[in-house]
This record gives C-alpha cells, sequence and structure tokens, in this order.
C-alpha cells in the first residue's frame, strides 16, 4: 500500500513578494534566490574555494559566461544567417532577419520602460511574434510569462494579477479575451499591463478597439538592430515564469532559470534526435514550457521553425510534404488526431518524421497505427518544473526484432533521464529509498539537476515542500525495470483505491483504447459506500459506432482483475488542456456528483 504516503502541497510560491524577480548577489557576484539556498556556511566556503587551492588559475570574461539560451541566436545569425528561420503562410524569415526583428524588439521594450527582473506576458497561437518574442524579452533583461490560450478570462485575470506583468502581447484572436480580463483587474481597481497587439502576418486582421494599444509590427519598428543586449548577470537569473497547465489544481508559476533553459533547449533537440538544420512543424504549444525549450533549441542548430495558428490533420500532412518537415511532437491527443483523420486528410510522407509525444503513454494501438501512416514515435515524460522533458525512452537496436505487442509496451515506457538532468529515480517518498528495479514496485517519481525550476512563483512553502529531501517530488507514480527504464503508473491523484486495491488509471485506459468503437477514454474514481472508490470510465466513441455501457463493461472485464474494470460508464466529450492533456479533476468533479454506485 502506498497512497498513504503521497499528499502534496497545493500552495505557490513566493519570492518575497516582490514585483521584480531578481536574483541577490555576494561580492563574487554569484547570484542566489535569498531562502532557497540549501548549502551551509562551510558547503559554501568550499564551492568558492575548490578551485582556488591550484596557482595560475583565473576566473575572467574570456574562461566564463553564464549559460543562456538567447546566444543561441547571436550564433544562428552568424552561422545559419541566410537559411530559413520561419515559415508561417506565405512569410519567410532567415536567422539574419531574426536576429535583427528580436534586437528591435528587446529595444523597444527597453523604451517602453521594460527593466531587468520585469515579466512581460503573452497570450498568442503558434505564430512567428510567439517565437520572437522567446529571444526579445529575455534580451530585454524580463521574464517571459507564456499564458495558456484556453483559459477563460477570469483565469487570465488571475495570473496576470499573480505575475504582475508589465506588459501583455496579445494576438487578435485573443484580444477579447484580453480585454475581458483588463476589465475584471480594473473593477479590482488594479491597473492593467500595457497592451501590444498581434496582427496577422497578412494584415487581415481586425486593430485593436483599445486606442491605448500598441500594434506589434509598429513597436517593433521603433526599435534600433543595435540595441546592446542585457546579458544575465549570473546563470541563475530567472528567464520565464510558466504557468503548470491545471490537469490537477489551479496553475501554478514555475520560475526557470537561464541555465536551466540553456541545458534543457540541448537536452530535448539531442532526445529528439535532431542534426543540424532541422525542419520542425509546432504543434506543441509554444507557451507550454517554453515548447520544450526548443523556441531556444532550434536557433542552436539553424532549424526551421514551421508555424502553426491551429493543429488540424489536414494541415499537419500538408505542412510536413511542402516544407519536408522532419521533426514535430505533440500529445498522445495529437497522434490520436492524425490517426484517426479521414483519408481524404491524409497524405503519403516524403520520408519518415520523427514525432516525440509526452503526457499519458500513448496506447500501443495509437502507436502502431500512427507508424504505419510513416511515423517515427519516440516517448518522453517530464513535467512544467522540469523545464517539460525529463525522460525519454530511448531506443536500442536489439529491440527492433521484437514481436509488435512487445515493442509497443517497450515504446510506451517513459525511459531514462536526458543528459541536462543529474538523475531521475523511483523513490518511496517516506524514507527516500530507490524502489527495487523489478518493473512492480511502485513509488514516486523524484527529479535532482540543473534542469529542475528555480522554484514556484510567490510561494517559498510550496518550493520547500516540492524539494523536501534535496529531491523534486513529480507526484507521479512509477515502476523501475532491471533496465532502470521507468514506467508511468499514474498520478497521485488519479490512483482508483477500491477495497484496499490501487488500480492504475492508466492501465484501464489502455484497455479501453484498444476497443475498436472507442476514440477517446479517461478514468477516474467514483465514490463507492462498499469499496471506496470504485473505476468511472468516460468514454468518446468514433463517428457510426454505437455500443451501450454493459459491452464496455464486460470487454474490460474480459482483459483484466474483475476490480479494476469499470463499472460506470459515461458518454461525453472527454476536457483537455490546449496541450491535449485530461483534465481529470473536472471528470472527478463529475464522478463524485453521480454518488456511491450502491
Amino acid at each position: 500500500m502506498y497512497h498513504h504516503f503521497f499528499k502534496k502541497s497545493l500552495s505557490r510560491l513566493s519570492f518575497h513578494g516582490r514585483t521584480r524577480i531578481l536574483p541577490s548577489y555576494n561580492n563574487n557576484n554569484q547570484g542566489s534566490f535569498r531562502g532557497l539556498s540549501q548549502f551551509s556556511s562551510s558547503e559554501k566556503l568550499d564551492i568558492e574555494s575548490s578551485w582556488k587551492s591550484l596557482e595560475g588559475l583565473l576566473r575572467c570574461p574570456a574562461n566564463y559566461v553564464p549559460l543562456t539560451p538567447i546566444s543561441f541566436l547571436n550564433r544562428s545569425a552568424k552561422v545559419f544567417g541566410d537559411r530559413t528561420s520561419v515559415i508561417y503562410g506565405s512569410l519567410r524569415c532567415t536567422w539574419e532577419q531574426t536576429h535583427s526583428r528580436c534586437l528591435k524588439l528587446a529595444s523597444a521594450l527597453a523604451q517602453m520602460g521594460i527593466s531587468r527582473g520585469d515579466i512581460v506576458a503573452t497570450l498568442a497561437p503558434n505564430i512567428p511574434a510567439m517565437q520572437e518574442l522567446h529571444f526579445a524579452v529575455p534580451m530585454a533583461g524580463a521574464l517571459l510569462c507564456t499564458l495558456n490560450t484556453r483559459h477563460d478570462s477570469a483565469m487570465i485575470a488571475v495570473l496576470l494579477r499573480h505575475s504582475e506583468a508589465k506588459l501583455i502581447f496579445v494576438d487578435y484572436q485573443f484580444l477579447q479575451l484580453a480585454e475581458g480580463a483588463f476589465e475584471i483587474l480594473e473593477r479590482e481597481q488594479r491597473k492593467p499591463p500595457i497592451l501590444v497587439v498581434i496582427p496577422e502576418s497578412d494584415g487581415q486582421s481586425p486593430s485593436a478597439a483599445n486606442p491605448n494599444a500598441y500594434e506589434y509590427e509598429s513597436l517593433l519598428a521603433t526599435g534600433e538592430d543595435s540595441f546592446p543586449i542585457r546579458w544575465p548577470k549570473t546563470e541563475w537569473d530567472p528567464i520565464s515564469v510558466n504557468y503548470t497547465s491545471g490537469t490537477t489544481s489551479q496553475p501554478k508559476g514555475v520560475v526557470y532559470n537561464h541555465r536551466g533553459a540553456y541545458l534543457n533547449a540541448i537536452a530535448t533537440f539531442l532526445i529528439h534526435g535532431m542534426s543540424q538544420m532541422p525542419v520542425y512543424l509546432w504543434t506543441v504549444p509554444m507557451f507550454h514550457c517554453n515548447a520544450w525549450c526548443l523556441a531556444w533549441g532550434l536557433a542552436a542548430l539553424g532549424g526551421t521553425n514551421v508555424c502553426l495558428r491551429s493543429v488540424r490533420p489536414k494541415d499537419i500532412f500538408d505542412n510536413i510534404v511542402s516544407h519536408k518537415v522532419t521533426h514535430m511532437g505533440g500529445a498522445p491527443t495529437v497522434l490520436n488526431m492524425i490517426v484517426n483523420s479521414p483519408a481524404s486528410d491524409q497524405r503519403p510522407l516524403p520520408h519518415t518524421v520523427d514525432i516525440m509525444t509526452g503526457g499519458a503513454p500513448p496506447p500501443p494501438q495509437i502507436l502502431s497505427k500512427i507508424q504505419e501512416l510513416g511515423f517515427r514515435v519516440s516517448h518522453l515524460y517530464g513535467l512544467t518544473e522540469v523545464y517539460g522533458p525529463g525522460t525519454s525512452c530511448i531506443w536500442k537496436p536489439e529491440w527492433d526484432s521484437k514481436p509488435p505487442d512487445e515493442l509497443a509496451k517497450l515504446k510506451s515506457r517513459q525511459g531514462v533521464q536526458h543528459l541536462g538532468l543529474e538523475e531521475v529515480d523511483v523513490k518511496d517518498p517516506v524514507n527516500m529509498n530507490s524502489v527495487p528495479a523489478d518493473g512492480q514496485t511502485i513509488g514516486e517519481i523524484m527529479f535532482r539537476g540543473n534542469t529542475v525550476m528555480s522554484g514556484y512563483l510567490k510561494n517559498l512553502k510550496a518550493t520547500e515542500e516540492a524539494f523536501k529531501g534535496g529531491w523534486f517530488r513529480s507526484g507521479d507514480l512509477a515502476v523501475k525495470h532491471p533496465d532502470n527504464y521507468i514506467e508511468v503508473k499514474d498520478r497521485l491523484k488519479d490512483v482508483i483505491i477500491s477495497g484496499g486495491e490501487n488500480i492504475s488509471s492508466v492501465e484501464v485506459e489502455t484497455v479501453l483504447f484498444s476497443h475498436p468503437a472507442i476514440l477517446e477514454a479517461a478514468v477516474v474514481a467514483r465514490p463507492d459506500n462498499h469499496w471506496g472508490q470504485t473505476p468511472c470510465a468516460f468514454v468518446k466513441l468514433k463517428d457510426g459506432f454505437t455500443v451501450d455501457d454493459q459491452e464496455i463493461i464486460k470487454f474490460c472485464r474480459d482483459r483484466l482483475p474483475h476490480y479494476m474494470a469499470p463499472r460506470t460508464v459515461i458518454f461525453a466529450d472527454i476536457p483537455k488542456t490546449s496541450t491535449g492533456k485530461v483534465q481529470k479533476f473536472f471528470l472527478r468533479e463529475k464522478a463524485k456528483a453521480l454518488g456511491s454506485l450502491f
């Protein structure tokens, strides 16, 4: 029994309630966040003096520069200057042009009074401006805060209030959403951030109704491309604030630093299998974990960003064929969308396209079908708190000869840590011992290393709770196999405890996905007076199929221990975040409202 071990604080962290998130510095100009240091005085002394014991050594600008992903853009302008950086409809841009535009935008921000430690928000889809803002905002010394476009005005207002953003860039498509948030802030007698509206690149979008709003291209034109970049003073300076997707609770503000973003950008393109000059199709939202840090990482490789305003199967196939896309990413929902798209939307791929998927393990049936369409799928796992990807199911050539069913099981595992992390382990959260690598013993996934967040914005207590024991506690349950690959079993909140037995919702969902009539499925706990909880399945059927709840229950009972099979089946659309993650907390509330089964 492990369920009683896990209780996770949902409160948020504070950097001492300051509007600006700036590190404190000692005499050696070494930055650290006050109140978050876990080093003793003797440890600090050891760190500072460890290299000074050798004569002739000198740390100086010639051999030490703080790591930051904005350095990738400077290099790409020199090395890949004439190569295409962005494709969006008829729009084309080179890396030299992107570099110049980002410098001008950073200059314009500085002229507007944006300074070190200020927060600049965005509310936009995967358009060229989002790629530029990932560089321009930190070049101005500010922090980028990319907001989820699926939030309503009330939540946008909450996040603007919490982040204290001084300026927000809003795509014309979401202007009404932003203005609704502004009205809420004004009723609270709070000053909304400065508004900059991003028009469509063809100039056909409506202008802002707000006469005080700036227009993106006009603002950019006021800047100078000779702007001196405000480089971070230390690599631990914050670079962005990312609010979690809200799959389990109210969003939390996760703070990234320049060092972690630099390392995770490199780690992510390595686990993607990218070489020089890849062509990447943007189906992962750029607002999600700064696009797994690939918004920065593609610049390091001189890659091409193929932007998509919305993700539709036909657009995916058309862009792959037209622009020779080599890589893309997406939640299992995106894979499901591709596999179940009409034949009229699909096109033969000119080459194999590598697709990286995260989130819940893709059902084996989906993995098999998408590979038949010409995609090569790799599976990763991570959280906002670890800059997106933290592990990858690194493929081994000797697995190629295994039967298809076994191959699918191997691919659905979450794998091992990437190079940016020191360690990922599955541990007993009480005694912090590693669980045995037997593929059966369940523990909590924990992370340690340079690509773990600096903390939760404005909630020091929650940060210290998350880092208790010297590891970041993910809240996810997993087993560790004999080859040290981990396999996620469930979220702590998603485990169903029935008659003292722990049921993994993921295992039940995998069986449901194997039913030929089921398009989507999600399983949560329903209260039960006798068993405590029983599985409740929410199911969406494929077009043209008709089945009843008893048929689905029998299908599961034939393939699972009977206690694991759903006792309730509800046919409904399944709510998701913009990144394709199922919002199970909504489903839990619906199941709870049904009352006890008996």
